[in-house]
Formats: C-alpha cells, sequence, structure tokens
C-alpha cells in the first residue's frame, strides 16, 4: 500500500449569478409581483365612493330630489353600485318605494317611478295624545274602536283591528314643534286592498285608534 496521500477533490468555485441566470429572473418577476399586489390591495382598500342617504325619514310615494339626500364617501367595493351613487345626478321624477329611514344608504331599489307604489296616503284625526314612538317613518297598526251606546243594556262591542303595519308619513305638530294633543291629523300609508276598510272605519260611528308596532 502507498503511503503518498490521496489528493482532495477541489472544491467548486461558486459563480455570481448573472442576468442570464433563470433562477434570478424568476425571482425578480416574483418580487415585482409581489409588490404591485400589495400595491393594489392598499390602494383598493383606502377606495371610496360618494353615496347619497336620506338626510331624513323617506317614506313611499315621495318625491326623492338632491335636498332630501347627502353625500356620504363609503367604502363597498364592487356593491356600490347598489346605491344611488353622488357622482351621478339624481334620477328625476322619482319617488320613494319603501321606508328609507334617515342616515341609511339609498338603495337603488329603494326609489322609482311613482306608479310602482300600492299605498295611499289617509288622514286619520287624532283624538289623544300620540306615542312618542308615532313618528315619521313608523310602523303602526290601526284598530276601530265603536262608539259607546248610551242607554245601550247590551256589552259595548270590543274593539277591532283595521289593518296591521302601516307606515306613518306625516304627523301633525304643534307651533312648539310638538306632537299634537288633541284634534290632530295623522297620515299614514294604505294598501289599496285595506284602503276600503280603514276608509269605511273612519267614516262609522267610533274612532279609529294608531298602535305602534313593538319593534318596529
Amino acid at each position: 500500500m502507498s503511503n503518498e496521500a490521496t489528493p482532495s477533490p477541489a472544491a467548486p468555485r461558486l459563480r455570481r449569478p448573472t442576468w442570464r441566470d433563470p433562477r434570478l429572473v424568476i425571482g425578480i418577476v416574483l418580487v415585482a409581483v409581489a409588490v404591485a399586489l400589495g400595491s393594489w390591495v392598499v390602494s383598493d382598500a383606502d377606495r371610496t365612493a360618494p353615496v347619497y342617504v336620506a338626510a331624513g325619514t323617506l317614506t313611499p310615494g315621495e318625491a326623492v330630489d338632491a335636498s332630501q339626500l347627502r353625500v356620504v364617501d363609503v367604502n363597498l367595493g364592487v356593491e356600490a353600485d347598489r346605491y344611488l351613487r353622488a357622482d351621478a345626478p339624481v334620477p328625476t321624477d322619482q319617488v320613494a318605494l319603501r321606508v328609507v329611514p334617515e342616515g341609511e344608504l339609498v338603495a337603488t331599489t329603494a326609489v322609482g317611478d311613482a306608479a310602482a307604489v300600492t299605498v295611499r296616503s289617509v288622514a286619520v284625526p287624532v283624538g289623544a295624545g300620540l306615542s312618542e314612538r308615532i313618528h315619521e317613518g313608523a310602523v303602526v297598526d290601526l284598530w276601530f274602536v265603536p262608539a259607546a251606546q248610551q242607554g245601550a243594556t247590551e256589552a259595548a262591542a270590543e274593539p277591532e283591528p283595521i289593518v296591521t303595519g302601516v307606515v306613518v308619513e306625516q304627523v301633525d305638530a304643534s307651533e312648539g314643534g310638538l306632537v299634537v294633543s288633541d284634534h290632530g291629523t295623522l297620515h299614514v300609508l294604505v294598501g289599496t286592498d285595506d284602503l276600503p276598510a280603514v276608509l269605511s272605519a273612519l267614516a262609522a260611528d267610533g274612532s279609529v285608534t294608531v298602535v305602534p308596532v313593538a319593534g318596529a
């Protein structure tokens, strides 16, 4: 056996990557894509669109114009087109098709042609103080209370519901801005199918009482 040492293999030299190295090119492309994607996500998150909100409660059949709206900038993404955009003119000759509470974004489906409104405004006399829960846009039930018959020996007829879930369009107010306490008028929006029953109750010997709907 020879005593001469076996020569060690030469260590390979590390070559500096060049622009022709495909690994370097792929790495640069991946970094560029990541930076571009991050910038797009950040800019998209900060992108807002001007849309309209109701400046006051809108009720069905009420004409909608710029005086009843105010503008807010919100980030709704692809949902922005579901609402009235403030960077476009307010649609003309449009009315509210449903109740839009004050401060709520006005959906495009909440406004439309007057012909699409299926309710009518009915004036209901108020003979007693109203609850503070009865205000414009509130949901109420109407009950008929028969008049007491003087000298009648039979039990008086009990109150009965006329229509449920109607919307208050307007509440008369006193000069001081408070809800009327006596002999005022409440305007409610009644569906055309319920209109005959409500008008008959208003013409009958008795009174119509307004009852606020709990939780509405």
